[in-house]
């Protein structure tokens, strides 16, 4: 690894857990030991996984540096797979204490960025690793806070209160002519990176279809509430089905009936329902949702031929072009933690791609009916070979795209998010398309 790629990686590394950094000092430290969503751990796991996870892969396994703390290592490696089953049933006094987390946290920094400035780190990929790992759990972090008492949590300076005035679209179905879709990357190439399931570039011929030129909206989502989707059987598969039942589902997880109105229960302040933002869903109720309309999602090939590619039959790496998502120019999307809502859709038109479709990168993940599985050509990184393969098992779909909490390196074209049907806290949006 040269000097100038350690300086950059260990610049973005700085970077990243200023990032996760700030998520927890938002939150009162008796806060830390809550559990925001019931299907994840407690807090203050995360404060304690992001640091055994560095420790873990870039100093005792990368560097073979002797473990200070294996205890600590052993109890923050793993977090869970949120799907439908049994809830942990930890209490906080099973965890350690605040001040020595902090003292873990310092120790193990101090330790991988002591391995870094030896040189003992010579696989790039494994900082990569570290830090979109991190930028991973920033985003995940931000939902766990979302749903917490809004007292236990004080707004940053950036989290503004005012709302951009409401911009009515016009919903319109937009052609996608018959053409080719890449997915995936090729071999890793110096300089690049990407996650096991990224790998093994596909080229695929997609049929004409239509999609929806913006996601669906709070305003649209609305009309489904009040003609009764949470109710009709019909529109939903009967795993599905039983999910809405058993948990009493009515309505998007970020809504709140407040007496006479709806409410969208924002980060730091609840507001009246911002009928021109994404809806934010579960799959099952996206689903439900394109079956009621008479549409469907799109398949993770369809989104790509939207979003990359272009009416003469070249592909872009992002929907507006080349161009990464940090150059200059005007704002392309509500991406890379600039802010901690949603924008109206439809507000930043040099984001659309080639065809005119807007919002596919930034505003909310966006499911597809893909099933999550492997590329041709799947291999497991040998020193991670559970991020992807666990996974594999038909209970995930594809989310592409990213929200407002993604980071920008995330954004790339091969990128490919996942979760479970029954997961209605991400921030996942979608839109609906039909052939």
């Amino acid at each position: 690894m040269t000097d100038s790629t350690w300086n950059g990686l260990a610049a973005r590394l700085a970077g990243a857990r200023a990032r996760s950094d700030e998520i927890f000092s938002l939150v009162s430290p008796a806060a830390l030991f809550e559990r925001p969503i019931a299907e994840r751990h407690r807090l203050v796991f995360y404060m304690g996984h992001l640091e055994a996870f560095d420790w873990n892969l870039l100093g005792l396994s990368a560097a073979g540096a002797p473990a200070f703390a294996p205890g600590l290592d052993q109890l923050f490696a793993f977090g869970i797979d949120p799907v439908d089953g049994d809830l942990p049933v930890d209490a906080p006094g099973d965890w350690p204490a605040l001040d020595e987390m902090t003292g873990y946290r310092t120790r193990a920094r101090g330790g991988v960025d002591g391995l870094l400035a030896r040189g003992a780190i010579a696989d790039a990929r494994l900082l990569h690793v570290a830090i979109e790992h991190r930028l991973m759990h920033a985003e995940t972090l931000a939902y766990l806070l979302h749903g917490m008492p809004y007292e236990h949590k004080a707004a940053p300076r950036t989290a503004s209160a005012v709302r951009p005035a409401f911009r009515p679209t016009e919903a319109r179905l937009v052609p996608i002519p018959e053409g080719i879709a890449s997915l995936g990357m090729p071999d890793e190439k110096p300089g690049s990176f990407g996650w096991d399931n990224e790998y093994g570039a596909s080229r695929r011929r997609v049929p004409s279809f239509a999609i929806q030129s913006h996601k669906v909206t709070n305003g649209q989502f609305l009309s489904f509430v009040q003609g009764g989707g949470y109710r009709e059987t019909s529109l939903w598969r009967p795993e599905d089905w039983q999910w809405v039942r058993k948990a009493g589902v009515a309505h998007p997880h970020f809504w709140a009936w407040r007496g006479t109105e709806w409410y969208y229960r924002g980060m730091f302040s609840e507001q009246p329902l911002p009928l021109d933002w994404p809806v934010y869903v579960s799959h099952a109720e996206a689903s439900a949702f394109a079956r009621w309309s008479g549409m469907s999602l799109p398949s993770e090939e369809q989104f790509h031929r939207a979003a990359y590619g272009t009416p003469e039959g070249a592909e872009r790496l992002y929907p507006w072009g080349d161009q990464p998502p940090e150059s200059r120019g005007p704002a392309r999307g509500n991406f890379d933690f600039r802010r901690w809502e949603p924008t109206p859709v439809g507000a930043h038109p040099a984001g659309d791609s080639a065809f005119g479709v807007a919002d596919l990168v930034g505003n909310g993940w966006e499911w597809t009916s893909t099933v999550f599985a492997p590329l041709d050509g799947f291999r497991p990184f040998e020193f991670y070979r559970g991020y992807s393969a666990g996974f594999f098992d038909g209970r995930h779909f594809v989310m592409k795209g990213g929200s407002a909490r993604t980071a920008a390196c995330m954004l790339r074209r091969s990128f490919r998010n996942w979760f479970q049907p029954h997961y209605p806290y991400v921030y996942a949006s979608f839109r609906c398309m039909t052939q």
